[in-house]
């Protein structure tokens, strides 16, 4: 199997010189983009075939993201690790990053489970946060995988991160992570009763989706692959 020379650029743990290095950092992004095209591809076939054969689609929309220079930069120090291609390919999992938005629960691990089924996936970790939940009422299926990825010089293997969660659960986590995040709640005088108000709406957002799947259920026109 080929590999890259990545590495060898990436001999200063400054931010600064690392993102400005541009004309080399590309390379290593463009795998991460090659990546994520390659799951995509997958999860749009599925969904194309599920339409086709079911006459509708279980996924409602992707979103794809290879994460920031600062961010790959904050995590590894967070983590502990310097600031390398080899600690960024062998210790960052997320990198590349697919979130996959479906109508129904169901739905999420009718997903899950093609995904796992494809045989030149491999699923390194699961954590399912719909059944056991953030303490902060986050609600989403995640999983890490390993993909082969063919370049012009032979196949590397990558991987990805791959959220998969209802339109509720992601309009709910979407708006948590402006208002936690960008206004910085955390520093604000009643900030737990602002969390206990979040975690209210991820509870009624939930009770809405088991709700839609009871009548979705209830209707009996929707067909499971």
């Amino acid at each position: 199997m080929a590999e890259r020379n990545t590495n060898t650029w990436l001999d200063t743990p400054d931010p600064q010189v690392f993102i400005k290095n541009s004309a080399k950092f590309n390379d290593l992004m463009m795998m991460y983009r090659c990546t994520v095209r390659e799951v995509r591809t997958k999860l749009e076939v599925l969904n194309d075939e599920f339409s086709l054969e079911y006459k509708r689609n279980p996924i409602s929309f992707i979103k794809t993201r290879i994460k920031k220079p600062e961010s790959i930069y904050k995590k590894l120090k967070k983590l502990g690790y310097e600031f390398t291609a080899e600690n960024i390919q062998n210790q960052l999992n997320d990198v590349a990053g697919i979130r996959v938005v479906c109508a129904f629960i169901d739905d999420i691990y009718t997903i899950a489970d093609l995904i796992t089924r494809q045989d030149d996936i491999t699923v390194i970790q699961v954590k399912d946060y719909i059944k056991n939940p953030k303490p902060n009422g986050y609600r989403s299926y995640h999983m890490i995988v390993e993909i082969p990825v063919f370049f012009s010089k032979g196949k590397i293997p990558m991987r990805a991160e791959i959220q998969i969660r209802t339109n509720g659960m992601d309009f709910w986590a979407t708006l948590e992570h402006q208002l936690r995040y960008k206004q910085n709640i955390e520093e604000m005088d009643g900030y737990e009763d602002v969390s206990n108000e979040l975690l209210n709406c991820a509870r009624a957002v939930i009770d809405m989706d088991n709700e839609m799947q009871r009548i979705k259920n209830k209707i009996g026109q929707f067909h499971d692959i």
